[in-house]
């Protein structure tokens, strides 16, 4: 009985993944981040973003969702509107890797394999985990030294993306992620020269850019709900 029961599950897995469709591409375009240093524009894309995305479609409205972004984080009190910020002169720039999975919810059916359904806008919601740099120690006055960290953000986006024929399809989209770190511009509470802005308030960054994915496997039948 165990065995067939095995067989059976074996068979349903196997059916369920040959009947979804995958998708495969890249994410291209910029960040920008939300904090204590820099500019007070919350959609600001002036770093390069880049990433890698891949989709598991379970049916014309939802997908699972993961990507891979890596983006050189920079702000400058230079370019702030707030005087006192242009007057302090603060800057930084951050190496941050991204790591984010969560779902994708299309607003009207979609299929890359559906000769009417071709386009929709979406929403975007996922967990992340992030690596970036953080100051360990103060060596000397405005000399430091640095170390990698991990934490977590909760991202969430809107998008709108379309059928581009030959298996690709074309998405724009922004997202928002906020994290539960103060750091992210190297605001360290341990030493005085970077102790600096609101400590109750964390560090958000921000993706806006375009996608290129490429859509294989065996288009689903989904029976359509009344």
């Amino acid at each position: 009985m165990r065995k067939k029961f095995l067989i059976i599950g074996f068979l349903l897995i196997s059916s369920l993944i040959s009947a979804q469709i995958h998708e495969v591409g890249v994410f291209l375009g910029g960040s920008n981040y939300i904090g204590d240093v820099g500019s007070e524009y919350y959609i600001a894309p002036k770093n390069f973003a880049g990433g890698f995305i891949y989709k598991y479609n379970l049916n014309p409205r939802v997908a699972l969702r993961g990507t891979f972004t890596y983006t050189q984080l920079k702000s400058d009190d230079a370019k702030a509107t707030n005087i006192a910020r242009k007057m302090r002169g603060y800057n930084f720039s951050n190496a941050l890797k991204e790591f984010a999975v969560g779902v994708e919810i299309s607003y009207f059916d979609y299929g890359s394999h559906s000769r009417t359904n071709y386009a929709t806008p979406y929403i975007l919601l996922e967990l992340a985990a992030f690596n970036y740099n953080v100051v360990s120690e103060e060596t000397a006055p405005n000399e430091y030294n640095y170390t990698s960290a991990t934490s977590y953000s909760i991202p969430f986006g809107l998008g709108y993306k379309t059928r581009l024929g030959f298996n690709f399809a074309l998405g724009m989209e922004i997202g928002a992620r906020y994290t539960f770190k103060d750091d992210l511009d190297y605001n360290n509470l341990d030493i005085p020269s970077l102790n600096f802005g609101n400590p109750d308030s964390n560090d958000w960054y921000v993706f806006t850019g375009i996608n290129l994915v490429y859509t294989f496997g065996r288009a689903a039948c989904y029976k359509k709900l009344q």
